[in-house]
């Protein structure tokens, strides 16, 4: 049996949607970007704050430190726009789906789940799909990962933010060089050197259409358009 789902058509959860507080009144909440898949953040609802949640559509927390309610966003404006919420097989935890409008972590980065174990610490976005890779959706993801960073995250702390801040020069630059590479390796490099400078030109390819603010979406409808033509038509047919 599929589990219970709340969406947005009404501001009533289904009769099964109830949650199971602990013995304070509480539940945890993990916030999920609904596009990218990202997790944002984790904080604590009561029923209260569930409640407020669904009636309007902005999310809700209550707090243990200050022990009362608090809209997310409410002094610094970057609020949790509701889009879905579950609970999980044992109905005491909650999924908040959302679209965040700015920062979700008071830090200012895009996640609160910023550091890495290992590595460097980043703005919180993953650098692999949650798809696995093996998924064609993770161009359309990384083109939100990308938009992502563009509008909300630092040079400092992002790769992707630095080469938009520098400009179309260096973005330029990088996708000739990653082209080289390629070409460097098609003819008789190893298959992994070939998927992976490829995956290096696409991502630095999407990065120009991002600094343009071009929608990768435009960019598949237009090789949709070209299915079922000849590609000596097709070149023949733009405008010089």
């Amino acid at each position: 049996m599929a589990p219970p789902r709340y969406g947005m058509d009404s501001a009533e959860a289904p009769a099964d949607f109830v949650i199971a507080f602990d013995g304070n009144g509480l539940a945890p909440c993990v916030v999920q970007h609904a596009e990218t898949g990202a997790i944002l953040m984790l904080a604590w609802m009561n029923q209260a704050a569930l409640d407020l949640t669904r009636s309007t559509k902005i999310v809700h927390f209550w707090s243990r430190s200050r022990q009362a309610l608090w809209q997310k966003g409410e002094t610094s404006g970057n609020r949790l726009h509701l889009v879905e919420l579950r609970t999980d097989c044992d109905r005491d935890a909650i999924v908040a789906r959302v679209m965040p409008h700015g920062p979700a972590c008071h830090t200012g980065t895009t996640s609160c789940f910023f550091v890495v174990d290992g590595g460097a610490n980043d703005d919180g976005i993953p650098a692999r799909s949650n798809s696995g890779g093996s998924d064609a959706r993770v161009l359309d993801q990384l083109a939100n990962v990308i938009a992502e960073r563009r509008d909300r995250s630092s040079s400092e702390k992002s790769y992707t933010k630095s080469l938009l801040d520098a400009g179309m020069p260096k973005i330029l630059a990088k996708i000739a060089e990653e082209q080289g590479e390629l070409a460097a390796e098609l003819p008789a490099g190893t298959d992994e050197r070939v998927v992976s400078e490829t995956a290096d030109l696409i991502f630095h390819m999407m990065v120009g259409l991002a600094a343009r603010h071009i929608e990768p979406n435009a960019v598949w409808a237009e090789l949709a358009r070209r299915f079922g033509i000849s590609g000596h038509v097709e070149k023949a047919s733009r405008t010089k």
